[in-house]
């Protein structure tokens, strides 16, 4: 399968990946937005939970990570329920992490188990512990693929950054003992202005 992204470019993903992705838990989030209800304030701000689960995929991908980690990014977000972060709001939950409380009984009840396991891989020991994916996440303020994508996305999107901006950045990402480091100070300076802009703006 051929998989085109406007910040990362073009790809040919595995079969697993293309299974993955036309799955239903992975379709559903064309409709539900990073910004929760956001989109309905301002139409700039309608960056999906689809497009970034894709584009955190590919980045992985561009940075040299496994099939596992890229199975890993493409469904970290799966398990988001409408509106995104506002059911937390809903549930007065400060952590903000219902998404996160209810995600193996979604990938569990889904037809992800099958798929996986039609390719030789187990969804326990791709998905039940996100933490040992060094590309896909880690602690603010250190680099990972999920902040970096919905930040260099939204901000695209917004309006706030150019594509050569993005690509500028990108080129002076580099792996060191499987994290995510800049190589360019400038860079630095710049990824950290544009994402607390993103916050603001978010």
């Amino acid at each position: 399968m051929k998989i085109t992204d406007k910040i990362y470019g073009e790809f040919i993903i595995e079969s697993v990946l293309e299974e993955l992705i036309n799955s239903t838990v992975v379709q559903r989030l064309k409709y539900i937005h990073q910004g929760g209800a956001s989109y309905l304030v301002n139409k700039k701000w309608n960056v999906t939970r689809y497009e970034h689960s894709i584009g955190v995929m590919l980045l992985i991908r561009k940075l040299g990570g496994s099939v596992e980690e890229q199975i890993a990014g493409l469904l970290h977000d799966v398990s988001h329920t409408s509106f995104s972060h506002v059911v937390d709001l809903v549930f007065k939950n400060n952590n903000e992490d219902y998404h996160e409380k209810i995600y193996n009984e979604m990938i569990i009840e889904s037809e992800i188990p099958h798929i996986l396991a039609k390719y030789d891989y187990h969804y326990d020991e791709l998905l039940s512990n996100m933490s040992q994916w060094k590309l896909l996440e880690q602690p603010a303020p250190e680099l990972c693929a999920d902040r970096i994508d919905y930040t260099l996305r939204d901000m695209y999107e917004y309006g706030h950054i150019s594509l050569r901006n993005a690509h500028n950045f990108l080129d002076h990402l580099i792996v060191v003992d499987g994290q995510i480091y800049l190589d360019n100070i400038n860079e630095a300076e710049w990824f950290v202005d544009t994402y607390y802009k993103g916050l603001v703006t978010g």
